[in-house]
């Protein structure tokens, strides 16, 4: 497993750290984001990252048996996880604002399935990835990702395994302070896509 200090280097390296105003999917505001993209794009990196991950994941005995993700950000997390525990690997996309199956994707014949993000805020992306497949019959083993920056404060119940937690202080629109009101916020994320 790469130690923290391994993980941070990975996202300097890869400028995944970014720092400006920047309007989260779940709507709050942050000085920092995380922009696991950056480090996805490089194969050798991303599949490092995973296979630590994947390690600690094996290290907490889950029962499950196959690997989702919500689209866009946990695609390549989920299929790098996946690929590392040998277990099938599919993604949820929004239709209409709503995460679903697509792409002839099918969970019925799986009973477990590990949730997989590249960073976890609120957790919203997660749990109604997590609700689109319990529908279909599939239990949910837990969630992992990457990067947990929820600070303990996740709307997920399970434990959430990462790679690495960072406590990066997020604000409602109207509670906004002075410094970042200054600078103009960009979404970086891919919610509304």
């Amino acid at each position: 497993m790469l130690s923290e200090e391994e993980v941070k280097n990975l996202l300097v390296e890869t400028e995944a750290l970014l720092e400006g105003h920047f309007i989260l999917s779940s709507g709050l505001r942050s000085d920092k984001y995380v922009q696991c993209a950056k480090l996805l794009m490089h194969p050798d990196k991303s599949e490092k990252i995973c296979n630590s991950l994947s390690q600690k994941i094996k290290k907490e005995n889950l029962d499950f048996d196959i690997v989702v993700s919500p689209a866009i950000g946990g695609i390549v997390a989920g299929y790098e996880v996946a690929r590392s525990l040998k277990v099938p690997c599919i993604f949820t996309e929004r239709v209409n604002g709503i995460f679903t199956l697509r792409r002839g994707f099918d969970v019925r014949k799986f009973k477990r399935a590990l949730i997989v993000e590249d960073v976890i805020t609120t957790g919203k992306s997660s749990i109604e990835c997590a609700d689109a497949i319990k529908k279909l019959g599939c239990e949910i083993s837990g969630f992992a990702c990457i990067i947990d920056r929820s600070s303990g404060k996740s709307l997920i119940k399970h434990k959430i395994i990462s790679e690495i937690s960072f406590d990066i202080p997020t604000y409602e629109p109207n509670q906004i302070p002075d410094y970042l009101k200054k600078i103009n916020p960009i979404k970086p994320g891919s919610r509304d896509i």
